[in-house]
């Protein structure tokens, strides 16, 4: 499975952008994906994941009710909606993907990762 992110950028404070997830090569088996960021000196965090067969959601407290993910089958996509952006928002992003059940919140538990996508929101 090969994972590739598009969309971020730099935006200010309070602005919105929307990452995008695709996925190739077998998707049949992934189960659920997800996004982790990672800040410069900070460790990485989950952020959102979301089942691929139903559609339910997770999100970390630190983003919840201002991030939505959301994913479109059909094009082997995902995204992550990211509005009322904050500075501390600033990392860069990785989508991730499991081919177990449930939607994990642990790094480990993913065995497919993009390339990671720079999002800079400035104050």
């Amino acid at each position: 499975v090969q994972l590739v992110e598009s969309g971020g950028g730099l935006v200010q404070a309070g602005g919105s952008l929307r990452l995008s997830c695709a996925a190739s090569g077998g998707t049949f088996s992934i189960y659920a994906m997800g996004w982790f960021r990672q800040a410069p000196g900070k460790e990485g965090e989950f952020v959102a994941a979301i089942s691929r067969s139903n559609g339910n959601t997770r999100y970390a407290d630190s983003v919840k009710g201002r991030f939505t993910m959301s994913r479109d089958n059909a094009k082997n996509t995902m995204y992550l909606q990211m509005n009322s952006l904050k500075p501390e928002d600033t990392a860069v992003y990785y989508c991730a993907a499991t081919v177990r059940p449930g939607m994990p919140t642990i790094r480990g538990s993913y065995d497919y990762w993009g390339q990671g996508s720079q999002v800079t929101v400035s104050s």
